[in-house]
């Protein structure tokens, strides 16, 4: 009986050696991803400009830190020489807050290029006084916020309309959004992916470009997202080009991380947007 226990007993704790490693193993693998920096680039093409420009999205940083100044970031993102800079949303988080670190983002962001905010969720959960403080910062930096307006753009010989929702206009986006030229090429900014239904249903809307569902957060081989905000398990809009009708939309997979801490196969990324000619293949 007593060699049975002993046998038990050491058995037990191999197990647990191994569960212990494997946790140990998991938790520094996730840590490395986390602070990994990827690009995705991806390409749109219209028939309603000439020559064409590049967009660089940046969208749920949530504070996290990518160096002094967010030296890391900003070097990716002056690397990529973008024509103007995009936020989608999250800039802050509203757990562990620190508006003076979004705005240090911002204002070194906006010395690259000129740069563009719509407010994310976590934007509207802020107390007032951190909401206005986060405001005044990047206006002061230079940054154009965008609450459900557009501005008619011009880029290397190119004019574009760049519309912004704020996240409150989510729920109604029909009738809040407004009204597209169809002449023109309108890009719009929006957090949130899961209402790709409701932006395709406008008409003039090209191309969304969003955030918000921090790829899933978890990505596992062969399955891919586990979980995204209001959209539960096996979620569908997390990551990458989508298209419904005449509307294309990109996600980004984001920067930080909020209520989680960590991602899994799902490395923080900055996204590079190539707007092409259509016209220049015929």
């Amino acid at each position: 009986m007593k060699n049975k226990e002993k046998k038990k007993d050491n058995g037990l704790k191999k197990r647990l050696v191994i569960y212990a490693v494997i946790v140990v193993v998991g938790l520094f693998f996730g840590s490395w991803q986390n602070g990994m920096l990827t690009v995705s680039e991806y390409t749109y093409k219209s028939d309603k400009i000439s020559e064409g420009f590049t967009i660089v999205q940046i969208s749920d940083l949530h504070n996290k830190n990518y160096g002094k100044k967010q030296r890391r970031l900003i070097e990716k993102i002056s690397a990529l020489e973008p024509d103007i800079i995009v936020i989608t949303g999250d800039i802050a988080d509203s757990s562990h807050t620190n508006i003076p670190k979004a705005i240090e983002f911002a204002e070194e962001a906006a010395k690259i290029t000129k740069t563009y905010y719509v407010s994310g969720n976590h934007e509207q959960r802020f107390s007032r006084e951190e909401f206005d403080q986060l405001m005044d910062g990047l206006k002061e930096a230079g940054v154009v916020r965008l609450v459900d307006d557009c501005l008619d753009i011009s880029l290397n010989g190119d004019s574009f309309r760049l519309t912004g929702f704020d996240d409150l206009s989510l729920i109604d986006v029909e009738n809040n959004c407004p009204k597209l030229s169809g002449d023109k090429l309108n890009v719009v900014l929006a957090h949130e992916p899961q209402y790709i239904e409701d932006y395709s249903k406008h008409g003039n809307v090209d191309l969304v470009l969003t955030g918000h569902a921090h790829g899933g957060q978890f990505r596992l081989p062969f399955i891919g997202a586990v979980f995204a905000p209001e959209q539960g398990f096996n979620p569908e809009y997390t990551e990458g080009m989508h298209q419904m009708g005449d509307t294309s939309m990109i996600v980004s997979r984001g920067l930080g991380n909020s209520a989680f801490p960590l991602r899994l196969f799902n490395y923080p990324e900055i996204v590079k947007i190539n707007i092409e000619s259509e016209k220049a293949d015929k």
